[in-house]
């Protein structure tokens, strides 16, 4: 491309650093800008950001890309960002206290109120999600209760997409697929669901107003252009949440892919060209006008395996890197099923099908042959089971199969791990042939909404790779664990949730 050739900013302000990329319109990173996010936890289960951080790191990775490139060539710039987090602002769009974060498990007493005030099922109906404690409403529902000098106070409650244009442009807008992973937005009508929003006592104008993906929303102002590096009058398009901008940033544009998000969360999201609410998953708006993402989010992903490593593997004079690389090669080692040891993966709670708060982990089949190889292995293998149990849901909801996964995020690098998903579910994982899927699914909608491509398909075909040669399943194992699966897995949570969720209450009591 020559030199004058059109370049765009895809921004992903995710929950543990915000990364700029300016990307060429052949999908090309020409420069990046990165920032880690700082987390506070001031009780259990609680998790905060400043939300002014957000916009501070957002201000140093754009100068970091932006400097590294003639600013004239920028023709948009456009925003993913975790989801669920949000922050109060007063009338000066000032913090009234910290964002609070998606993983934040506060809101959890006050869910069966407002499951009596909503409905569950006409709530699941109308935002796409069952209610749970992740959904910013449940939050405001317990600022409400909890911090009524917040929510008095508070003009608009803003999540992280809305935070940072009203930084960039002085507005205060958002994105449909930034609004609908809140839990308050109306998915069937595209718009801010009122009904909902008047039981816990918000009014529609303490939201900001929501565009389509894609959509030019604003422009940069003179003093943002200035913290930032950027051209003032610069277009800002709506975005999207991450998982969304993942799945775009790897092309998800076709019923039959999925993507699969190997993070701290393992989220996966299959294409569908049509409205579908299942407690199987989360409906969320695509990047292509029409489109939605039915998507699985296994809260205890990597976290679990990052709790292995810190909390059970931690060796003398060993870093991170060198632990993960010894119990790659010991898991590798052993056997399908490893030697009778399973997990269940529920360090974090869980989500779909069960949508139960008070689930935990589940390690079964202990003997005295197990060591910590077995455990890594059975780990890995809880996280693929509990995928196909996911991707089954998916596809008898949508009638039709999953055809294959494509890996993003830090775990894809494990070929292990990436093995053991194919090897249980029957699915071939392909590869991204970039690890910033989320910041590159924003540059898409950046050049769409700048005019680059007269479409958002037609967009990401130019700008995603896939590498070509995938694991794919292999039969025998495939065999061994589907027998694992349906014999073992499949039934065991069921079969102790109600002990968990008694255990769960007896400890909440003692605390």
């Amino acid at each position: 491309m020559s030199e004058a050739s059109p370049l765009v900013i895809g921004l992903d302000c995710s929950t543990t650093a915000c990364k700029a990329v300016v990307w060429d319109l052949h999908g090309n990173a020409v420069s990046e800008g990165r920032l880690s996010l700082p987390m506070v936890a001031p009780q259990a289960t609680w998790h905060e950001q400043p939300a002014e951080t957000w916009w501070d790191a957002t201000v140093q990775a754009l100068r970091q890309a932006a400097n590294a490139v003639d600013g004239g060539r920028f023709k948009a710039v456009c925003i993913a960002h975790q989801r669920e987090s949000f922050v109060p602002v007063d009338e000066g769009g000032r913090p009234l206290c910290n964002g609070i974060l998606w993983m934040d498990e506060r809101a959890r007493g006050v869910l069966p109120e407002l499951e009596r005030l909503f409905g569950k099922e006409d709530f699941h109906r109308q935002t796409g999600k069952p209610l749970s404690v992740n959904l910013t409403i449940a939050k405001i529902a317990w600022l409400k209760e909890h911090r009524p000098d917040v929510f008095v106070a508070t003009r608009r409650f803003l999540e992280v997409h809305a935070f940072l244009v009203h930084k960039l442009t002085g507005l205060y807008c958002t994105s449909w697929a930034s609004a609908d992973p809140a839990g308050m937005f109306d998915m069937e009508q595209s718009c801010w669901a009122e009904a909902l929003l008047k039981n816990v006592g918000i009014r529609p104008e303490q939201l900001p107003k929501a565009y389509p993906p894609g959509a030019v929303i604003g422009t940069v102002t003179a003093a943002a252009a200035k913290e930032c590096g950027l051209p003032a009058g610069l277009p800002v398009v709506a975005g999207l949440g991450d998982g969304q901008a993942a799945g775009l940033g790897v092309n998800i544009t076709r019923p039959g892919d999925a993507y699969l998000a190997l993070g701290t969360s393992v989220i996966s999201g299959a294409f569908s060209d049509r409205y579908v609410v299942d407690a199987a998953f989360r409906t969320m708006y695509g990047g292509i006008a029409g489109s939605y993402l039915l998507e699985t989010v296994l809260l205890g992903g990597g976290y679990t395996i990052s709790w292995f490593m810190e909390k059970m593997a931690g060796r003398q004079g060993q870093d991170s890197a060198q632990l993960q690389d010894f119990y790659e090669k010991a898991a590798g080692e052993l056997p399908p099923g490893s030697e009778g040891l399973m997990v269940v993966p529920y360090w974090n709670s869980v989500l779909g099908p069960y949508w139960d708060p008070a689930a935990s982990g589940i390690v079964i089949g202990w003997r005295g042959i197990h060591g910590l190889g077995h455990l890594y292995r059975a780990i890995l293998e809880g996280i693929a089971f509990e995928q196909r149990l996911y991707t089954e849901g998916v596809e008898k909801a949508l009638g039709q199969p999953v055809e294959r996964y494509i890996a993003v995020g830090g775990g894809a690098a494990s070929e292990l791990w990436r093995q053991i998903i194919a090897d249980v579910t029957g699915k071939p994982v392909f590869c991204a042939s970039t690890s910033e899927a989320a910041a590159l699914g924003a540059g898409i909608l950046a050049a769409v909404g700048a005019g680059c491509f007269a479409d958002v398909r037609q967009a990401a075909r130019a700008m995603t790779r896939i590498l070509p040669q995938p694991i794919k399943p292999n039969p025998s194992r495939y065999k061994c664990y589907t027998r694992l699966f349906e014999e073992v897995y499949r039934p065991l949570f069921p079969a102790i949730q109600p002990c968990l969720d008694r255990l769960a209450s007896i400890s909440d009591s003692e605390m």
